[in-house]
């Protein structure tokens, strides 16, 4: 029997993790709960040998991905910030969001979020939150299910069949009683959301806080993030909300260059319509002309 491990030798009838792979493994050893960590707990937490990841870690030190701090425990560097800050999902959108967020959280005073999909998920990339706004778990770089928030659902809405036919057939994680836990709800609400424009998601992460969200237009038209707000349930009136929060959706989309956002609503096109049409003329000016 030929045995290997994860320096690169061979396993009979599975070929050896590449270098690339051993470094990503290195990377995602990293999260939110473990943002600093030990050389031992990075081999751990990657399942490389110690050897190998004293190595792999001090190449990505070198170059500047991690950091070590006064303690001997590595962080993720500057440079993986930099690198994030090219990716036209993350730090552009927000760059081009944040005039429209900030005066929804003016609005407001409590939690405004931006949230993007990838994969089977939804990735916050900006919050704005004040000292009295509910307490919510979601984080910017931060990933939740895409099924039980009101940005997720917004994704899940308008993203390709296939992503929506995996989040279906996977487990619903259930966090409260009020999270959507079967494929049959949430096909009912994913298509409320396609035909209504906004969500309201009531105590699925948390039954203390209810969000409402409304979907992003990128240049070509199509759902390229979510914003919502996200308040207390007791005493809230969400629909209340729903006008702000479509009102700085369509704003960013208008940003974007979002065909749908730059034309205006019907209601607008009379209005300006009726603006624009010369005055009606009276009975006498008519007979007067006909003299």
């Amino acid at each position: 029997m030929v045995r290997g491990g994860d320096d690169g030798s061979t396993t009979a009838g599975r070929s050896a993790p590449t270098v690339a792979t051993r470094l990503f493994r290195i990377l995602d050893a990293f999260s939110s709960e473990r943002s600093a960590l030990t050389l031992s707990a990075i081999s751990r937490h990657s399942g490389l040998a110690l050897t190998t990841t004293h190595r792999l870690v001090g190449e990505l030190a070198s170059w500047g991905a991690l950091e070590r701090d006064s303690q001997g425990k590595y962080r993720i560097g500057l440079r993986m910030y930099e690198l994030a800050a090219l990716a036209p999902r993350g730090p552009v959108l927000r760059e081009v969001a944040m005039p429209f967020l900030g005066d929804l959280y003016e609005a407001t005073h409590q939690n405004v979020q931006l949230g993007v999909l990838d994969g089977l998920e939804v990735v916050f990339v900006e919050r704005l939150s004040g000292r009295e706004a509910v307490r919510v778990v979601s984080r910017v770089g931060g990933r939740l299910p895409l099924h039980a928030t009101g940005v997720g659902l917004i994704l899940l809405a308008h993203a390709e069949h296939a992503v929506q036919e995996a989040v279906l057939d996977a487990p619903l994680k259930r966090f409260t009683s009020k999270t959507i836990a079967t494929p049959q709800q949430l096909r009912r609400v994913l298509a409320e959301v396609r035909r209504n424009g906004f969500v309201i998601s009531d105590g699925q992460i948390e039954l203390s806080n209810l969000s409402v969200a409304a979907p992003v237009h990128d240049e070509t038209d199509t759902v390229a993030a979510a914003l919502s707000v996200v308040v207390p349930s007791r005493g809230a009136d969400p629909r209340a909300l729903i006008p702000a929060v479509r009102a700085a959706a369509r704003g960013i989309s208008r940003a974007l260059g979002s065909p749908r956002a730059l034309a205006l609503p019907a209601s607008a096109r009379r209005e300006a319509a009726s603006r624009a049409a010369p005055p009606s003329r009276t009975r006498e000016e008519s007979l007067g002309d006909a003299e």
